[in-house]
């Protein structure tokens, strides 16, 4: 009866585990590069009439859609398309869901069936992240304020190696970090560890601020809080980021927040 209450016991722990995995957001990042207004058109016609909408209907909400906040004369653009799911089923079914889809077919016709020599972009980037256990889910910003005076921050951290980014992942979950930044109200987006990208191994997450004044004025009470000073001293945290990027957004008129 011993054998048999211990051998339950340790069956409810790995269904626990397995359902506390599946229940963490697979991310996408997907960003369309493009060198001629008539890209930028094309393209997000068929972000605002088709893909979101084709989304919706698919039951993934909250994706969130946003530029880059860069000098006009980049001859680069890009628009960046944050879009959750809530496995890595869902996201490697979406494409053949799509091909399904008539109206979503019909909607996005000019950029679907767009011929080669009038591309409707460059290329397309794509990120793919796992989140993080301390923030399982996607949460779109709270905020209210105008979207033109948002700042949304993007930061990417790279590791030596792919066991000294887990350790940095485990900063932010045991370590406290992520529950620092939510003392302090820094409307996080996501956390997540990069599964798939051109930049491993690193880890990225997003930030929401009303506006640049409360951005910097939040990073300071951060970095000069008692807990960041001894979480930031633990020898066992010490560099474990080889790498920092970080990259402001504005989200778009049709993003979902």
């Amino acid at each position: 009866m011993k054998k048999a209450t211990l051998i339950l016991f340790i069956l409810l722990i790995l269904l626990n585990y397995k359902l506390s995995a599946q229940q963490r957001d697979i991310y996408q990042i997907k960003t369309y590069l493009m060198n001629t207004p008539q890209q930028m058109e094309t393209t997000e016609n068929f972000l605002k009439e088709a893909y979101l909408p084709a989304l919706k209907r698919l039951g993934i909400k909250s994706v969130g859609v946003f530029k880059p906040k860069t000098i006009d004369s980049d001859s680069i653009k890009k628009v960046m398309v944050l879009i959750p799911f809530s496995s890595l089923e869902q996201f490697s079914g979406l494409d053949n869901q799509l091909l399904n889809d008539n109206v979503y077919l019909t909607s996005g016709a000019n950029y679907l069936n767009a011929p080669y020599n009038q591309k409707p972009y460059l290329r397309i980037e794509s990120t793919l992240l796992q989140a993080f256990t301390d923030h399982p889910n996607l949460t779109p910003t709270s905020l209210t304020g105008p979207r033109k005076d948002r700042v949304y921050e993007l930061r990417s951290y790279e590791a030596s190696t792919e066991s000294i980014l887990k350790n940095k992942i485990e900063m932010f979950n045991k370590g406290g970090e992520v529950k620092l930044f939510d003392s302090l109200n820094f409307n996080a987006v996501f956390y997540g560890e990069v599964i798939s990208g051109n930049k491993m191994p690193n880890l990225m997450y997003m930030m929401t601020f009303s506006n640049k004044a409360s951005r910097d004025e939040l990073w300071k009470t951060f970095f000069a809080s008692p807990e960041w000073k001894v979480l930031s001293a633990k020898t066992e945290y010490k560099n474990n980021v080889s790498k920092s990027e970080i990259m402001f957004l504005t989200p778009t008129d049709y993003s979902d927040y």
